[in-house]
């Protein structure tokens, strides 16, 4: 069965400020990365059929081994759909030697406004069934959270 999951938050900032947040590759070193990783992206090309290879690595790898090795996730992601202050369509692919990681997830971060401030939606579809849901959306809520203070703070 095709997994979906989705999380939603409103940020205090509008719809052009963090669309921008998701096609500058400094920023999204800063924000993407969940509670207790940090990223670094090899490659960058922010444009419809472009994308980018990100490293994360787990702060502490224990409890909580990588999907590309114990310590490190490793994901190409391509830029399937950029509409400006309304969505970006992302296809993303582990790098895993387990066959549960495999496959091509879709990320869908979907921009609407919501008074002052933009409310967003990720909705993430053909999920590979070894990603726990549970963590899953506990992350992306984090990179959410971690999305608003971004560009709350550079609004």
């Amino acid at each position: 069965m095709d997994r979906t999951d989705r999380v939603s938050r409103v940020i205090a900032a509008p719809p052009a400020a963090v669309y921008g947040a998701l096609l500058v590759r400094e920023s999204l070193e800063a924000w993407l990365p969940p509670d207790g990783m940090r990223g670094r992206i090899e490659r960058w090309d922010p444009r419809p059929g472009g994308g980018f290879r990100m490293v994360l690595t787990y702060l502490d790898a224990t409890g909580s081994p990588g999907k590309t090795s114990d310590a490190t996730d490793v994901v190409e992601v391509g830029f399937a759909d950029l509409v400006p202050v309304e969505r970006v369509v992302q296809r993303a692919v582990f790098e895993a030697d387990d066959p549960s990681y495999a496959g091509t997830m879709t990320m869908t971060w979907h921009f609407a406004a919501a008074g002052d401030g933009t409310e967003v939606t990720v909705t993430a579809t053909g999920v590979p069934p070894g990603i726990d849901r549970a963590a899953h959306e506990a992350g992306i809520a984090s990179s959410l959270a971690n999305l608003a203070s971004y560009v709350e703070r550079t609004d």
